[in-house]
């Protein structure tokens, strides 16, 4: 598997430092989140002050732009860095997309997705051929490219999409239309190897693509203390409360809990939300282990299921550096 890394929200000030950080420490990749900033700025910055190391949003989100904003700022930084940007892309959930957005929630988030992928890839290619833009589907319509707003070819425009996804839907799409399927955080490697995989396959089938044209990319819930015991019961505990993601704790027969998370966090009683979290849903949802043994335990978790993966747990420069070199050598080997 290769060894990839979150970027803490920070300032862009900090950036450079903790990309260089992470480069020297042998992760593939740094991916962006869009939570507290921006997810393509500092994309710019790891581009400028790294060689090797990819970089990619994840996620950022897709109903709150146009294809054509995603189109232009995903070239950009693909030719700025040598090719090693992947645009990594989210729908969020209906409140964040009307409340934090200001946008409209789509009839079928799939379908316009769909289209959003689509429509990037339209006009990704008129700006490499040259040739007409011409992209009409229910969501979008985009036919005009001019010279004056074409940036031109790149040696870099196989530029790779990944889509994140909590349920069947999403993961099918990945199958049909997607380079790669971000998993999210709150997950069972049981859930995704038996609902998330055989979606994507699904989709896989039904265009005639094979396994490897999909990379799986994982972000692993883990506790190595105590401490990290609780946080993590607090994270599947807020998580679990999405009724959209309740598919999650049904498959393990946990449904009843996860309609109680959800009445918690809409009267805020976030306390009484993490007690109802068990050690057999914390162990199910995370893998919990010594820091020497954690490597042995996430290659048990997800062997043949991921293709990427990285910890819930943001890597800090400095900060427990053997625990990420023991880490990266053995999930690397």
């Amino acid at each position: 598997m290769k060894v990839d890394t979150t970027l803490t929200p920070t300032s862009l000030s900090t950036i450079p430092e903790l990309a260089q950080a992470a480069e020297t420490m042998g992760f593939n990749a740094i991916w962006i989140p869009e939570t507290q900033h921006d997810p393509f700025l500092p994309g710019a910055l790891i581009a400028e002050h790294t060689k090797r190391i990819q970089f990619g949003t994840a996620v950022a989100i897709a109903f709150a732009r146009s294809p054509a904003t995603l189109a232009y700022k995903s070239w950009d930084l693909s030719e700025f860095s040598n090719g090693r940007f992947i645009l990594g892309l989210g729908t969020q959930v209906k409140a964040h997309i009307e409340r934090r957005f200001g946008m409209r929630w789509p009839k079928s988030p799939v379908k316009q997705l769909r289209e959003i992928l689509a429509a990037i890839r339209a006009i990704w290619n008129t700006w490499q051929s040259g040739g007409k833009l011409n992209y009409r589907g229910e969501y979008y319509r985009i036919t005009l490219m001019t010279p004056f707003f074409n940036p031109g070819p790149t040696p870099h425009h196989q530029i790779p999409i990944f889509i994140a996804g909590v349920n069947t839907g999403l993961a099918r799409l990945a199958g049909t239309s997607a380079d790669g399927f971000l998993v999210h955080p709150y997950h069972s490697p049981g859930y995704l190897r038996e609902v998330i995989l055989p979606a994507i396959e699904a989709g896989l089938n039904k265009m005639g693509r094979a396994r490897k044209d999909v990379q799986i990319k994982v972000t692993a819930m883990v506790a190595t203390t105590s401490e990290e015991r609780e946080f993590t019961r607090s994270q599947i505990a807020f998580y679990a409360s999405t009724p959209s993601y309740r598919r999650v704790m049904a498959h393990h027969g946990w449904e009843g809990v996860a309609k109680q998370l959800s009445a918690f966090a809409s009267q805020k009683k976030w306390e009484e939300m993490t007690s109802l979290i068990t050690d057999e849903m914390l162990s199910t949802f995370a893998g919990i282990s010594s820091p020497n043994d954690l490597p042995l335990l996430l290659n048990e978790r997800y062997e043949g299921l991921a293709d990427r993966i990285s910890l819930y747990t943001s890597f800090t420069p400095g900060e427990r550096d053997p625990f990420w070199r023991n880490l990266i050598n053995h999930l690397s080997a």
